[in-house]
């Protein structure tokens, strides 16, 4: 369901805000949804973060992997190996 909003913002930031949504062919109205949307998810995600485990926070820090370690091509390197 949709609802209308009533929003108060400067008229030069209106202007830049019109020009950016339709280089980006948007609608500001949607653009300002996907913001507004983002942010909201950002603070469920942050407050999800909050309750991990005693277990798993037991196991923080456990490991210390080099700077350059490269999970993507060890984790292929195993695949690679497994299915030979």
């Amino acid at each position: 369901m949709e609802t209308k909003l009533t929003l108060r913002i400067k008229e030069d930031v209106i202007v830049r805000a019109k020009k950016y949504a339709r280089s980006h062919r948007t609608s500001l109205s949607k653009m300002i949804e996907a913001y507004l949307d983002s942010i909201t998810k950002q603070k469920e995600t942050a407050n999800m973060k909050q309750t991990i485990t005693p277990l798993v926070e037991s196991l923080i820090g456990v490991i210390d992997l080099p700077a350059e370690f490269d999970h993507k091509k060890d984790y292929r390197d195993y695949i690679i190996n497994k299915y030979k």
